[in-house]
């Protein structure tokens, strides 16, 4: 079915334009909601919290393409879930002493599937993992990460940057070693 008349009628209060929505975004928000949170029972409640508000805030929003659509539902996912690790405290950001950065060429993240990048990711601590993820991933800035986690700009670097160093080490103990091919 179009968008456009689910989004019509999901923003007048339709059960069934809203069931339709949450199946046909929930499995690309709920991999959203993983990336930044190890449980995926919390990723569930930030998921149906998420949608929850999407649906509060729908009849103001003013469809313009389903690509618009889904980076509105995103950025509210991912705010849900930023606002659910500053509730709950966890954003320590871990003092680690600065590892010797290593570049990575594009071509070693061919040699794993996306499921192995995804499981790198989340092993990363919370501070680390979500600086990553608003950087790397979001294409946020520094000065926008700061603001938006309520940190220094500087720590948002650092973590960046520590984020990097425990993902190169992560690719050398998978027998990932820059210039070769993993070895198994």
């Amino acid at each position: 079915m179009e968008i456009a008349p689910l989004i019509k009628d999901a923003a007048k209060g339709s059960a069934a334009a809203q069931k339709c929505l949450f199946d046909r975004f929930a499995d690309p928000m709920m991999a959203v909601c993983c990336r930044y949170l190890k449980s995926r029972e919390d990723a569930e409640e930030r998921l149906l919290d998420g949608f929850m508000k999407f649906f509060r805030h729908l009849p103001g929003f003013t469809y313009q393409g389903e690509a618009a659509l889904y980076s509105w539902i995103k950025t509210i996912m991912i705010r849900e879930c930023l606002m659910f690790l500053r509730k709950k405290n966890v954003f320590t950001m871990l003092a680690e002493v600065e590892a010797e950065d290593i570049p990575i060429g594009a071509d070693i993240l061919a040699w794993l599937s996306a499921e192995e990048i995804f499981d790198m990711i989340v092993q990363l601590p919370v501070g680390y993992r979500t600086v990553f993820n608003l950087h790397a991933i979001e294409g946020m800035d520094h000065k926008e990460i700061a603001g938006e986690l309520g940190i220094a700009e500087g720590t948002s670097k650092s973590q960046l940057s520590k984020a990097r160093a425990l993902l190169q080490k992560m690719l050398l103990q998978k027998g990932i070693n820059y210039g070769q091919r993993k070895t198994q």
